[in-house]
């Protein structure tokens, strides 16, 4: 039972982000965000692992990303 569970969590374990806005003018904190989460310039996509640190960085900044569907 709990093999076909992490093999749920695997299937979908990864989440698409693309920077949607630039970080020009905001405080430097989220600039430093976007840099983590492997973004810098508009319109790029990253696929990052689908996680809570991770999820908490698209919280603090939803503004400038957005999450990728398919």
């Amino acid at each position: 039972m709990a093999a076909k569970k992490q093999d749920a969590q695997v299937a979908t374990g990864t989440v698409t982000v693309r920077q949607i806005a630039s970080p020009i003018g905001r405080h430097q904190d989220q600039h430093q965000t976007l840099k983590g989460l492997g973004l810098g310039k508009l319109n790029r996509t990253r696929t990052l692992e689908d996680t809570p640190s991770v999820r908490g960085m698209i919280n603090k900044i939803p503004h400038l990303v957005r999450v990728v569907e398919g």
